[in-house]
């Protein structure tokens, strides 16, 4: 016969001391209101084609929204995990060169190709972040930079990529027979191919690219990607590891990177190793430290900026590069932490308002007399005592 166990008392909580403010309600919130305002510039940029849809004008936003996809992509890398790649644009340069290959030597679709390229850009994050992640700041980056430019290089030598010529009569993007070139005609407005391709980047790419990106950042991952990218070994010594988390990021970054090519190599129609160089991994690595590092709106505003303002200084003619250095060096100066940091917050939003905390009670000590005149506590300085203490060394 087995005796009955004693039920233990269950350790329970201290109340907390501070009541939780009450969540932000209204158009006002932080968060409703970012979410509003992002919808309303989503439906401007949609509304847009409907009141200028000059080929230059459609071409410049396709190429500045891909930028953005770009730079979601390295702000996973960067701005999350905190690995300086100086390399990124190697990732774009996969991706385009899978979906160039295969469309044009082996007839699949663009839409046929994202699984391939899905593959080679994991394959390449591997090959690459597998053994050069476990490097810290500055050694990292010249590893970053060496791996950009092997991709640029192995490009310019090979046959298959074309060589010093590149790859020439890429396709537009097709689904079941149908393609973009087709045009499509919707209550006798016609949308020719330009501008169908500028909806696809607009809902497809920078839908399913910032949406995604944000969510990450605000999940579990994205707070283990925060702990690595703010002290490794602190986040390591809390149970995260450093490690896959930081190759994980690397992965993911690289096929953001890889999409981002594909929908270059079907918007310009022709990739060669000249569009891959330094100077655009520098760019997109200016986009997100210009626009806030971690910052969903800040990437967005400086993807905006690198690929937008050297177009419109260009009536500027060669002064316009100068002028373009001397806007980023002012932005720095005056916004250092980036024109929109990520926990920046506009002042005529509400915000949460903290209780103060209540004062803590004050506590004997045993042994000590209590003195009003005498904060030190000490018994010696108690005049009632002094005579006693005299009579005892007499």
């Amino acid at each position: 016969m087995t005796m009955a166990r004693p039920k233990t008392p269950r350790l329970q909580a201290p109340k907390p001391t501070l009541e939780r403010p009450p969540a932000i309600r209204g158009l006002l919130a932080p968060e409703r209101f970012m979410k509003v305002l992002g919808i309303v510039l989503f439906a401007a940029a949609a509304i847009l084609p409907f009141v200028t849809a000059t080929p230059y004008i459609i071409s410049i936003l396709t190429s500045a929204f891909i930028y953005i996809v770009l730079a979601m992509g390295l702000n996973v890398v960067v701005g999350y995990a905190g690995l300086l790649d100086l390399g990124y644009i190697a990732f774009m340069a996969v991706g385009a060169y899978t979906s160039g290959i295969l469309t044009t030597q082996f007839g699949l679709s663009m839409l046929e190709t994202i699984p391939f390229v899905v593959i080679a850009c994991i394959l390449a994050g591997v090959i690459i972040g597998g053994p050069t992640l476990r490097l810290r700041s500055d050694y990292l980056a010249i590893v970053t930079l060496g791996f950009g430019e092997i991709i640029r290089i192995t490009a310019n030598n090979l046959q298959i990529t074309g060589g010093p010529s590149g790859i020439h009569g890429i396709p537009t993007w097709s689904f079941f027979g149908w393609s973009f070139s087709d045009g499509l005609d919707i209550l006798g407005i016609h949308f020719n191919a330009k501008v169908l391709f500028y909806y696809f980047v607009l809902f497809v790419g920078i839908g399913v690219a910032v949406v995604a990106v944000s969510r990450l950042g605000r999940g579990k991952l994205g707070r283990a990607w925060k702990s690595v990218r703010d002290d490794e070994d602190v986040s390591e010594a809390m149970g995260i590891n450093g490690y896959a988390t930081k190759l994980l990021a690397y992965i993911i970054g690289a096929v953001w990177g890889g999409f981002a090519g594909t929908l270059m190599a079907g918007h310009l129609s022709a990739i060669a190793p000249n569009s891959f160089e330094f100077l655009y991994s520098a760019l997109v690595l200016m986009a997100v430290v210009l626009g806030g590092m971690g910052s969903t709106p800040g990437v967005i505003i400086g993807a905006l900026f690198v690929s937008l303002a050297p177009e419109f200084l260009r009536e500027f003619s060669e002064w316009r590069f100068l002028l373009f250095g001397v806007l980023l060096v002012v932005a720095m100066i005056f916004r250092p932490r980036g024109i929109w940091p990520a926990n920046a917050i506009l002042p005529f939003l509400k915000k949460r308002q903290i209780s103060e905390v209540p004062p803590t009670e004050s506590v004997g000590v045993v042994g000590v007399v209590e003195n009003a005149g005498d904060t030190t506590g000490s018994p010696a300085s108690d005049p009632a005592t002094a005579p006693n203490d005299e009579e005892g060394r007499r």
